[in-house]
């Protein structure tokens, strides 16, 4: 029985994918999440074969979700089951782990396939998403980008703070305090040399240190 874990903001995308992965006989979902800390979370608690992400995940985006998942719980294999068909973001969350990648827009077929693969711990790219890699490879490269580094949580802040949160929300979502998150809204500025907050949402967005 393969033990599958599914991370999406909205219900109804979550139903029906359980729905298609449980007419399988040897699927079972053991897990659902809304957002990317809460899959963290049921992931080391549950142990699924296969986390399915999608990269639009509140809290903590999927590219994060995935290096904390593949870190915390090696054992487990991500797939990514997103709208997003952009090479730079295939490219960015290989290097955090995912071994899968498939469309929302794509064939059922392509979902249980994927699964099968991952569970068998091999990687499964569709053709979409195989060209858009190849083309990603192709124009820029695989060395990333040189934007400076963020610590993982000053990227939890900063992801938070492009939802429109307040400090004081984002301080009750990580269980830290108002004045640690604007410590790590500070040091994020200071990395980057940037004197707004609206400047540092939006050069975050650019060079994919988050998720819009």
């Amino acid at each position: 029985m393969v033990r599958i874990l599914l991370a999406d903001d909205h219900a109804v995308v979550r139903r029906g994918l359980r729905a298609l992965l449980e007419a399988h006989e040897d699927f079972e979902v053991c897990a659902e999440a809304s957002d990317g800390r809460a899959a963290v979370e049921l992931t080391l608690v549950h142990k699924p074969d296969v986390a399915v992400l999608d990269i639009a995940l509140t809290i903590l985006n999927g590219i994060e979700a995935t290096r904390r998942i593949r870190k915390e719980a090696p054992e487990t294999e991500v797939m990514i089951f997103t709208l997003h068909d952009r090479g730079s973001e295939i490219r960015d969350v290989l290097h955090a782990g995912a071994r899968g990648y498939v469309l929302k827009s794509e064939a059922d077929e392509q979902i249980v396939r994927a699964v099968e693969a991952l569970a068998r711990h091999r990687a499964y790219f569709s053709d979409h998403v195989s060209e858009a890699l190849l083309d990603n490879f192709v124009e820029q490269g695989i060395s990333g980008s040189d934007a400076p580094m963020l610590t993982a949580r000053e990227r939890e802040v900063v992801q938070l703070i492009a939802e429109g949160n307040s400090n004081k929300k984002i301080a009750h979502l990580l269980s830290i305090s108002v004045k640690t998150v604007e410590t790590h809204r500070s040091a994020s500025m200071r990395k980057l040399d940037i004197h707004s907050t609206a400047e540092l949402v939006r050069y975050a967005v650019r060079h994919r240190l988050i998720t819009p």
